[in-house]
C-alpha cells in the first residue's frame, strides 16, 4: 500500500498516459480474457521487496505454500522508486499485453483506471466461491464495489491514514502532557505553537504524497465524514467557504514544518519523531512497523492517536490484489486471490506489516496493541475514504491535487489560487 503513497507526480502522469493507450488498445483490437489453463505457477507483481511489506509478503507466500503446494510462486517484487518503478513496468506490461498473473493495487477509485482501460477482469464471484461477501464488513464491501457492480479486487489488508505519531519524551520537554487529548485542530496548534517557541520542529512531514495526506486530515477534521466524503460525490463545494476554512488550517499547520520535507520520503520523516527531532507527524499506521522495528514502546516512548477532529472516524485505504486480463496463469491467480483472502492469510500478513485484517472474523487477540485498537476503529468508526491512497478518487484527480497541493506548499501559489486549482482538479 505504501507504493502509490509514495509514488511521483511524473510517475502518476505517466500511469495516466499509459492506462488511456491502453484503453484505446494498441493493435486496435478488443482485449483478450484471460485463458483457462495455467495452474502450476503464479507471478505476483507488487512492490513490497524491502521491510516490514517484504516481511508481509514472505509470511503469506508461506500460507500460500502451505495451502497451494502445487502452485509455484513466482516473486515479481520490483524494488526502487518507492513503488514508482514497479508502476511505471507494470503499465509497460499492461500496453504490451503481457500482464502478470496478479498485481498488488490499492482498492477503491484506483482500481478504476485499470478497469477503463479493460485491463483487469471482475473477481465478484470469487467472493462467493471463498466466502469473502460475510468476512468483509458491509462498509468495506461498498468500498470494493465499482459502478458497475462488480467487485475487481480482493484486500489484502486495511490501514488507516488518520494517525498522529508523537515522541512523548520531546513532548515531556517542553513542557506538554504527552497524553494530552485534542478536541480539534485549533486545540492542537496551541501546542504546536509551544514545541516550535521551544526550538523543536513541532510537525514532521516529508515529500509532496506525505503532504496531500496531511490536507486530507486537515480536510477531514474541518469538514466531517460527511463534508469529507461529499467532496468525493460533489455534494461539498470545493469553491466554498468550509473548504477554505480547511485549507487556512492547512496552510497553518504547514508553517510548523519541518523546511527540508521535499527531499524526505516518509521513513525520513518518521525517524525524526522517533530520534526526538521533530514531536509530531501526521503518517497511515504502516508507521507502527518502524517502531515495532526500533524496539519503541507504545505509551512509553511513543504515543498514536487520530488527527485532532477525527476521532471517530477511520480514513480507510487497502492493498488489494487484482486478476489482469489475458494473464497467462489464470487459475495460478486465482489460487493466489484465494490465500490473500483467507483467514489464515491474512492473520499471517498483517502481524508481519503491521497492517490489520479486512476480515472480520480473525483473532486479534495474538496481534499488537495498536493493531487491536486499530481493528476496534474499524469495526466500530465510521469509514471514509483516502485521498492520497487511492481510495477515494482516481489517479488522474490524485495526480492534479498533488501538483496544486506542491505548488501551493512550494511558495509557487497562494490559497485563492490553491482553492481554484483543487476545485478544477475535481471538476470532472
Amino acid at each position: 500500500m505504501r507504493g502509490a503513497r509514495r509514488t511521483s507526480t511524473i510517475a502518476a502522469v505517466a500511469a495516466v498516459a499509459a492506462l488511456a493507450l491502453a484503453a484505446c488498445g494498441g493493435d486496435g483490437g478488443e482485449p483478450e480474457s484471460s485463458g483457462s489453463g495455467g495452474a502450476d505457477e503464479v507471478e505476483v507483481f507488487t512492490w513490497w521487496a524491502a521491510g516490514s511489506e517484504k516481511a508481509g509478503l514472505d509470511a503469506l507466500v508461506k500460507v500460500f505454500d502451505e495451502q497451494h503446494p502445487d502452485v509455484t510462486f513466482v516473486n515479481g517484487a520490483v524494488a526502487g522508486g518507492a513503488g514508482s518503478q514497479a508502476k511505471d513496468l507494470l503499465q509497460t506490461r499492461l500496453q504490451a499485453q503481457d500482464p502478470p498473473d496478479t498485481f498488488q493495487a490499492h482498492a477503491g477509485a484506483e482500481l478504476q483506471d485499470y478497469i477503463d482501460a479493460a485491463q483487469i477482469e471482475p473477481v465478484t464471484d470469487l467472493y462467493d466461491e471463498f466466502g469473502l461477501t460475510d468476512a468483509f464488513p458491509p462498509d468495506l464491501m461498498d468500498r470494493l464495489t465499482a459502478d458497475d457492480g462488480e467487485i475487481y479486487s480482493i484486500p489484502s489488508n486495511i490501514h488507516r491514514a488518520n494517525v498522529v505519531w508523537s515522541n512523548r519524551q520531546v513532548l515531556t520537554d517542553a513542557g506538554i502532557d504527552p497524553d494530552a487529548t485534542y478536541a480539534d485542530l485549533s486545540a492542537w496548534m496551541d501546542d504546536l505553537e509551544k514545541l516550535k517557541a521551544a526550538g523543536v520542529t513541532p510537525l514532521a512531514v516529508a515529500q509532496a504524497w506525505t503532504q496531500v495526506q496531511l490536507l486530507e486530515t486537515v480536510l477531514l477534521a474541518d469538514l466531517g465524514a460527511d463534508g469529507y466524503s461529499g467532496l468525493w460525490d460533489g455534494s461539498t463545494d470545493w469553491a466554498g467557504p468550509e473548504v477554505k476554512a480547511a485549507l487556512e488550517d492547512f496552510q497553518t499547520l504547514m508553517g510548523y514544518t519541518n523546511t527540508d520535507r521535499d527531499g524526505l520520503d516518509w521513513p525520513e520523516s518518521q525517524q525524526l519523531v522517533i530520534d526526538g527531532k521533530a514531536a509530531f507527524t501526521v503518517m497511515g499506521d504502516w508507521a507502527e512497523a518502524s517502531y515495532e522495528e526500533q524496539e519503541q514502546e507504545l505509551g512509553t516512548d511513543y504515543s498514536a492517536f487520530p488527527v485532532p477532529g477525527t476521532d471517530g472516524v477511520f480514513d480507510f485505504l487497502a492493498d488489494s490484489f487484482t486478476l489482469p486480463v489475458g494473464a497467462p496463469h489464470p487459475d495460478g491467480a486465482k489460487a493466489w486471490l484465494e490465500t490473500v483472502g483467507s483467514a489464515e492469510g491474512q492473520e499471517a500478513f498483517n502481524k508481519a506489516k503491521g497492517s490489520i485484517p479486512a476480515r472480520t472474523d480473525v483473532d486479534m487477540s495474538t496481534f499488537g496493541e495498536y493493531q487491536q485498537s486499530a481493528a476496534e476503529s474499524f469495526q466500530g468508526d465510521t469509514i471514509v475514504s483516502s485521498l492520497a491512497h487511492g481510495a477515494a478518487v482516481p489517479v488522474a484527480t490524485l495526480t492534479a491535487i498533488t501538483d496544486a497541493t506542491s505548488k501551493f506548499t512550494s511558495g509557487a501559489s497562494d490559497l485563492a489560487a490553491f482553492q481554484s486549482e483543487l476545485a478544477a482538479a475535481n471538476a470532472g
